[in-house]
Parts: C-alpha cells; structure tokens; sequence
C-alpha cells in the first residue's frame, strides 16, 4: 500500500466524459445521464480492497442514502488493475456494493482511461461537479484516517455538496484525499 494524496484537479474544469459499465447491472452510465437532471455530481473513486475506502464504506453508504431523493447524481469508479488486484474486479464491487447497499451506481474503469481522465490518484478520491459540470471541490470525504479516533462523517464533502445545492460558493481552500494509490496496469 503507498499512501498517496489527491491531485487536486484545478477548481473549474470540466467533467471529463465517462461510459462505464454498473458492476451489478452491466448497463452502461454515461456523463451525460446527469446533464440537465441534476443539481450536482459527485464522481468518487474507490474500490474493496483499500483499507482507506474499507474505512470509510460505511460512511459512503450512508451518504448516498441521504442525498438520494436531492438533485444530486452520485458515482462511484473502480479503477484498479482487477488482474493485480482480484479483489477489485467487478464480482467483488457487486458484493461490496450489495453489502453495503448502495444507493449510487458502481463502475468499473477497465481500461483506467477514465481515472486518467480525472487525475484520480488514490483511492478513495472525491469530485463534486455543479450544474454545468464544472469542479467545485476535489478532496477528502473527511478528516477520518484508519486508526483515528476521527468519526467518519463526509463533513468536508457534504459542505461542499450542500452549498452547491443551496445556490452558495463552495471555500476554494479544500484539503486533498489521502488513501492508497490507484492500482496501474504495467
């Protein structure tokens, strides 16, 4: 495991595209199934075997719940290399997603064009677009590291999503993600 910060994808760009396939469904989903439905996108990358993403899990669960009757489109990405790493293949999302009961769909990024796409760098990694698909936050989903005595709560995420969907500017000082790095294919 490296420990590994965000990129910090600069304020203002825009969403880069995406087609990626649900691990349970299969169906594609597409950037463009939240244009003009929603108020705001959250792309986050994770996977199921990180123990920074195990450790907030639950946390990302509940979070989907409470903003899934808001304008609010929520992703989440798996890009890891699933021959390196077994546990991150599509089969192992599912049951991570079913466990867990997400309420946001789960793509996996095969190629790892789409992280590329991003900068996504460690898992897990949080972006939050507005209505014209333009970055207002990238950063951590909390304080909270395994072994802390930090809850995890989404606090920096969910003050910056719940300014977006109150018409408000999001604070541009943003503190970057930290978890373990995107499993590269070689």
């Amino acid at each position: 495991m490296a420990l590994t910060e965000s990129t910090m994808l600069s304020l203002g760009s825009t969403a880069p595209d995406f087609a990626l396939p649900e691990v349970i469904s299969d169906n594609i989903i597409r950037l463009d199934d939240f244009r003009g439905t929603t108020k705001a996108l959250v792309v986050m990358f994770i996977c199921a075997h990180c123990p920074y993403v195990k450790h907030v899990e639950e946390g990302l669960a509940t979070f989907g719940r409470d903003y899934e009757d808001k304008p609010v489109g929520i992703v989440a990405i798996s890009s890891n290399d699933a021959e390196a790493h077994r546990d991150d293949a599509p089969e192992y999302l599912a049951k991570q997603s079913e466990r867990l009961d997400f309420t946001f769909d789960y793509l996996y990024d095969e190629t790892q064009d789409v992280a590329k796409a991003y900068q996504a760098a460690c898992t897990p990694d949080f972006y939050l677009f507005d209505d014209e698909m333009r970055l207002v936050y990238r950063g951590q989903f909390d304080s909270s590291r395994p072994g802390s005595e930090v809850p995890v709560t989404g606090e920096d995420l969910r003050s910056a999503l719940d300014a977006v969907l109150a018409g408000q500017p999001v604070p541009e000082e943003q503190k970057p993600s930290i978890g373990c790095n995107i499993k590269w294919k070689t």
